[in-house]
């Protein structure tokens, strides 16, 4: 039970990684407030964790819905001991002069401006639990990625941005820090995956590029995630966690 009685605000939380991330914090003994834009999706999501948990429909890009969701989390939970932002959108899959301002903003709004956002509103009670953030961002935020220029731009932005927040909260006690998927089977990478010049290869090629063999689905990154939110985690901060197969170490072709 590495996070028992723990209360994790989780956006992005009804499907891909967000999902089994709430599976995984469930088990270990955590009260989750899942945050998604579909309150469909996310008061099943909710329904399936079962109590204590709460689904809470949330745009993490609009400031005064996410005040309102930690407000809801605080008073439900009464405690706050960790954000995980794990929304996030990636698409379009385009070089940077063919993005529209239309796609550029929304990336920028989902990807980072949801960081400022659930960090301003719930800096004060993360400072009271001693808590920690962390941020899911994306291997292709370290090494780059063809045809994604935007959304490897949010990526390497949260990246840094984690290294900042880490410095800044440390005199409070917060920890901040990021995990770094590379492939990892979801519906946001499935919808990639169409949108790529020759879709049919795409599931070959993210067997391939990890080293350790498959592209896996999202329980891995959960898992990594348990860690970096417990207390065993306690002495790691502003760190850029890779659960990647190996894959920065050199993507492979046949």
């Amino acid at each position: 039970m590495l996070l028992k009685d723990k209360v994790i605000f989780l956006t992005g939380g009804s499907t891909g990684i967000g999902r089994e991330c709430a599976t995984a914090y469930a088990r270990e003994g955590a009260r989750v407030a899942l945050v998604a834009r579909s309150a469909d999706a996310v008061a099943k999501a909710a329904a399936e964790l079962g109590e204590p948990h709460i689904g809470l429909t949330c745009d993490v890009s609009k400031d005064e819905e996410v005040w309102r969701s930690i407000e809801t989390t605080l008073k439900i939970f009464g405690r706050l001991d960790a954000i995980h932002n794990n929304a996030g959108i990636a698409s379009p899959s385009k070089p940077l002069h063919a993005t529209t301002d239309a796609e550029w903003d929304a990336l920028m709004d989902t990807n980072l401006k949801s960081i400022l956002l659930t960090t301003r509103h719930g800096f004060e009670a993360l400072k009271q639990s001693q808590g920690c953030i962390l941020n899911t961002s994306s291997l292709v935020g370290v090494i780059g990625q063809a045809i994604h220029a935007a959304y490897t731009a949010t990526k390497g932005g949260m990246n840094a941005l984690t290294k900042s927040m880490a410095l800044d909260y440390a005199p409070h006690q917060i920890r901040v820090n990021a995990v770094c998927p590379a492939g990892t089977w979801t519906p946001m990478l499935r919808k990639w995956a169409s949108e790529q010049p020759n879709p049919a290869a795409v599931n070959r090629i993210l067997d391939e590029i990890h080293p350790l063999g498959y592209c896996p689905e999202g329980d891995v990154i959960a898992d990594a995630c348990v860690f970096l939110l417990s207390d065993r985690a306690r002495f790691v901060t502003g760190h850029i966690m890779h659960v990647s197969g190996g894959a920065e170490l050199g993507y492979r072709r046949p």
